[in-house]
């Protein structure tokens, strides 16, 4: 394969070059990609807190931690699969990568199916058990069933855009998320402000966005050399979907795992009434936003550290690791001190009632300026994650969700609202630790054996010299 057909297919091959180079030219269109995401999620929360109200923000603010329990499993189960596509595409081991491909398309499809008669199905257990108000209850509802009914069309896009970033492919996804986000802001704007649908409007016009970029991606999927797929790739061995089993459950159920304390934690909100349900939804909104290019950098690293793990190549892992870790210093200091000198003016931006702007103002300040432990844990965990080691990140996840909920279960009575900013913290500092540890293990005997190998080589060349 040339060098001009990666270039029109938009694939970079991370094992050669400079890792800056490559890992800057790979994050910026993928940061805007990410950008664009959240500003629409955004601007979709504003016009339907603006055009519907506090109790409807409440509503669709409420499902953010059940969505991310559903969409966070196939999200992660989809990064599992490319990161080993990645592997093969690193090591130049094209059969097996198609292997891998055809797998992926078939677990997807039973992904899809199951994961959406699920949601579906326990969809209003779930909402009572996070004690969700009775006011909201309804709005809540009817924002679930549209999304958790199209449910195959976020998993197919979540493939695809998995993929994609494993052969270093990051400006196909931005055009598709430039030209979905029109869209969905287009719909929003008629479904909402001029035709009054509710908050259901609001997840069909989510719904079409994503179908628009599934469309966009799959057809750019079709055009890399690598993914020329026939019947003898779907006649998988079982051991083709072990393998990737192996490697996207770990991901999967990390994801999951942290979304239960995530409606731990929403369920302690609700009990508090829909004022402080709003209060919490906008603070979702700003944590997302703002360790949005910290989470991007970890994207970046995942694609990376895979394509170099795969081709043997350990060192450049590690200069990797050093150029995304000061990416996310950056944005930390740059956001972060948004978070804690701007609380007001946030708050008011997505919220109208006095209290949950005060509430917000409680919030915003902590996350803040504690946001360099997450924006950190981002990079550290996507590198231990591209080598294929999820046993331990899997473990930080677990530790996650009990420190949520310990702290909010102790706090949330004692100090109010705090308590919310506190339990995310903590689950922070928690999963960092643990993804710190996670990294040694896993990188430091590479980067020995390759030391010693240079060593040897050099050695044998003197001794034949003499």
């Amino acid at each position: 394969m040339s060098v001009n057909s990666n270039r029109k297919s938009g694939q970079k091959d991370f094992t050669k070059g400079s890792p800056a180079k490559l890992i800057l030219a790979f994050y910026w269109p993928l940061l805007l990609t990410s950008m664009l995401q959240q500003i629409y999620n955004f601007v979709d929360t504003l016009i339907v807190g603006k055009g519907l109200g506090d109790n409807a923000l409440a509503a669709v603010g409420n499902m953010g931690s059940l969505f991310f329990l559903i969409v966070g499993f196939s999200f992660g189960l989809a990064n599992g699969f490319a990161v080993l596509v990645a592997q093969s595409y690193g090591a130049k081991d094209i059969d097996l990568l198609r292997h891998r491909m055809a797998a992926t398309i078939v677990l997807g499809i039973i992904l899809a199916i199951v994961l959406t008669i699920l949601s579906v199905g326990f969809l209003p257990l779930l909402l009572k058990s996070m004690k969700t108000d009775s006011v909201i209850i309804g709005d809540s509802l009817k924002y679930g069933y549209v999304l958790f009914g199209g449910l195959s069309v976020g998993i197919c896009y979540n493939i695809a855009g998995s993929i994609l970033r494993a052969f270093g492919d990051s400006k196909t996804p931005l055009k598709a998320i430039i030209v979905s986000s029109i869209i969905n802001l287009i719909l929003d704007i008629l479904l909402i402000m001029v035709i009054k649908t509710g908050v259901e409007g609001a997840a069909f016009a989510t719904l079409v966005a994503q179908a628009v970029s599934v469309v966009i991606c799959v057809n750019r999927l079709k055009d890399i050399p690598e993914i020329k797929l026939e019947k003898s790739h779907f006649h998988n061995r079982v051991g083709v979907y072990l393998d990737l089993l192996r490697n996207g459950l770990p991901m999967a159920i990390m994801n999951s795992i942290t979304a239960v304390g995530c409606m731990v934690v929403q369920g302690f909100v609700n009990s508090y009434g829909v004022v402080y349900t709003a209060a919490y939804a906008a603070c979702g909104k700003y944590n997302n936003l703002f360790m949005n290019p910290a989470a991007t950098a970890g994207s970046a690293m995942t694609a990376y550290t895979s394509q170099n793990y795969g081709a043997g190549k350990y060192e450049r892992i590690k200069e990797g690791l050093n150029v995304c870790m000061k990416i996310s210093v950056v944005s930390y200091i740059l956001l972060g001190s948004i978070m804690v000198f701007l609380p007001a003016q946030l708050g008011g931006f997505l919220l109208s009632g006095k209290k949950q702007i005060e509430l917000a103002c409680q919030y915003l300040p902590i996350c803040g300026l504690m946001l360099i432990v997450v924006d950190v844990l981002f990079v550290v965990r996507a590198t231990v994650q591209g080598m294929g080691k999820q046993m331990l990140p899997m473990m930080s996840g677990i530790l996650e969700m009990f420190l949520r909920i310990f702290t909010i279960s102790i706090f949330i009575g004692r100090i109010g609202f705090t308590a919310t900013a506190y339990a995310e913290v903590s689950a922070w500092v928690g999963a960092l630790l643990v993804n710190i540890v996670a990294l040694f293990i896993a990188l430091n005997p590479l980067l020995n054996k390759n030391s010693n190998r240079r060593i040897n080589d050099s050695i044998l060349s003197s001794t034949r010299t003499i």
